[in-house]
């Protein structure tokens, strides 16, 4: 869903969600007539709780969005500040958040068009929730600031108006509830989790590829072997690629063992397999939690203030991810280096080119994976142990789970050119005279590579066909997913 919400789509509210929504609500209204002091409606906000807070509650919502509208940076992609409203959606609709009802409403509304608020990256210690990025939300619904509508950015105004959408009238708690989750961490740590496990089985679909189209031995999948290793995520990894290599005949010229960017790869994929396995498992709690400061529970008739909205299991899960997205994409260019390298690819001209000297084949496209791979490397840097204290103390220690899960979401970015980069280097060995595969799976993926991407001949910008076929690669991924390459 976190991918889908990228295009409008059709959301339904269920009658009881409502209703706890509407009864949390009630419920906050009923202590503030009780005179009980409930953060950020009666008092000030973050070390300024000491204080009263504004008496007039609209004025109380405009003071929390207005203060904290001091991001800076590039905006978001549209499509991920799209997914952080759905995922705000979700913890709001649990009905501990004492929202008004009609906030609901105007969420499912905005995410049935194209609207999508424009909202700066930098701003988030991923504590207190994704305070300014979800402030910036917050005002583009009220019709202030900027927003995307078809991905053209204009005066949110404007767009709501286009979009045929109201713009939201907020409530003294409201502005408060909408900015005080980590909904912005759980949404881009989703995408990239997702994103990786399709990049996972890429990684081992080109492996396969690879391995077939320079004729090598697929003993190094063999089962007795892995099972052998003790790992459960590498005998999974050795058998999908046994699936896309049935059928393969080896040429019996290749050296008796592979470099490690073959014969290595079950038990690196696998170690990745677990690590998606773990992060995907910590996510997914984190979107089906609630993230929110305090917490209203009608039915006990408290009133909660806690740490919610503290971002921490989701950031070492985005830098676990990170890490392991990164040797994923060290694979892809190795694997690469050893396609283009005439010493051991079993003797295609080097660089793939057809007149080598004349012409320079993917050259330029393994200059620029050799970049990918630097740029990703340190990018990697974990973020969820760089705390610095801030807000006077109050936030003395933070887990940074915002900055950890946009790098994760960069770095499944990343890794799908460093896998385009390779598919189209493996569709040019074809041309130059590299072995057609000898597994049915494997030729099927050549051919659609083969369809999509032309010979390099002669030399052409090939940007383009990098990205097109990191593209064709996703989709056979999906695919060979729903056909039970993958679980």
């Amino acid at each position: 869903m976190l991918e889908r919400v990228s295009d409008p789509v059709e959301i339904r509210i269920a009658d009881d969600a409502l209703k706890r929504v509407d009864a949390c609500h009630v419920f906050l209204l009923d202590r503030i007539a009780a005179g009980v002091d409930i953060y950020g409606t009666t008092t000030g906000f973050g070390p300024l709780v000491v204080f009263s807070g504004r008496r007039d509650a609209a004025d109380q919502c405009n003071n929390v969005v207005g203060h904290l509208s001091a991001g800076q940076g590039e905006d978001l992609p549209p499509h991920v500040v799209r997914a952080t409203v759905l995922t705000r959606l979700w913890s709001l609709a649990r009905g501990h958040s004492g929202i008004s009802p009609g906030v609901l409403p105007a969420l499912v509304a905005m995410l049935g068009t194209q609207f999508a608020p424009a909202v700066p990256r930098v701003g988030s210690v991923g504590a207190s929730g994704d305070l300014i990025p979800l402030a910036y939300v917050a005002r583009a619904l009220r019709g202030e600031n900027s927003a995307y509508l078809s991905g053209i950015r204009m005066p949110a105004g404007d767009a709501l108006r286009s979009a045929g959408l109201t713009p939201l009238v907020l409530d003294g708690r409201d502005a408060l509830a909408l900015v005080n989750g980590t909904s912005l961490t759980a949404a881009a740590a989703g995408l990239a989790v997702m994103s990786v496990r399709r990049s996972h089985l890429v990684a081992m679909m080109l492996t396969a590829l690879l391995a077939d189209v320079l004729g090598s031995d697929a003993g190094f999948l063999a089962d007795e072997l892995l099972d052998a290793f003790g790992h459960s995520q590498a005998r999974a990894a050795a058998g999908r690629m046994r699936q896309f290599l049935d059928g393969t005949a080896p040429t019996g010229t290749r050296p008796l063992q592979e470099p490690y960017s073959i014969r290595c790869t079950p038990q690196l994929l696998g170690a990745v397999g677990t690590s998606i396995e773990h992060v995907e498992h910590v996510v997914v709690d984190d979107l089906n939690g609630i993230s929110d400061n305090p917490m209203f529970f009608p039915e006990q008739g408290a009133v909660v203030h806690g740490g919610n909205f503290f971002g921490q299991p989701v950031a070492f899960a985005a830098d676990l991810l990170s890490v392991s997205t990164v040797q994923v994409g060290n694979l892809a260019e190795r694997q690469f280096d050893l396609l283009v390298d005439p010493h051991r690819n079993g003797g295609l001209n080097p660089m793939l080119a057809t007149k080598p000297g004349e012409q320079h084949g993917v050259q330029g496209v393994q200059l620029a994976a050799t970049a990918i791979v630097a740029a990703m490397r340190r990018a990697a840097v974990p973020a969820s142990m760089q705390s610095l204290p801030t807000n006077l103390h109050n936030q003395d220690v933070v887990p940074f789970g915002t900055q950890a899960a946009l790098n994760a979401l960069d770095l499944a970015g990343s890794l799908r050119l460093l896998h385009g980069s390779l598919a189209v280097a493996l569709r040019q060995a074809a041309h130059i005279g590299g072995r057609r595969p000898t597994s049915p799976a494997c030729a099927a993926i050549l051919d659609r590579l083969i369809d999509l991407v032309p010979a390099i001949d002669p030399d052409r910008p090939l940007d383009a066909d990098v990205r097109s076929a990191a593209d064709l690669l996703d989709t056979i991924a999906d695919e060979c997913s729903d056909l039970g390459y993958q679980r």
